[in-house]
């Protein structure tokens, strides 16, 4: 199931769906990283280049439970 959230990004506001279970994967990256989801999927926002953010967000949950096995 999406599960929709919305940020501030550069100044404007967007809404990203994605399913759940990667929401739950950034989350604990962001909480490894010591900061807040909003900064970290502001980070990939700004690395992301021209691939969109939702798409961004799926990879970097993946690399991120790829790390971890």
């Amino acid at each position: 199931m999406l599960m929709k959230r919305s940020f501030s990004l550069s100044g404007h506001r967007t809404s990203v769906a994605l399913e759940e279970e990667f929401w739950r994967v950034l989350e604990q990256e962001a909480q490894r990283s010591g900061g807040s989801l909003s900064a970290f999927v502001a980070r990939i926002d700004a690395a992301r280049g021209v691939r969109p953010l939702a798409s961004a967000l799926r990879l970097a949950a993946l690399a991120a439970a790829k790390s971890r096995a």
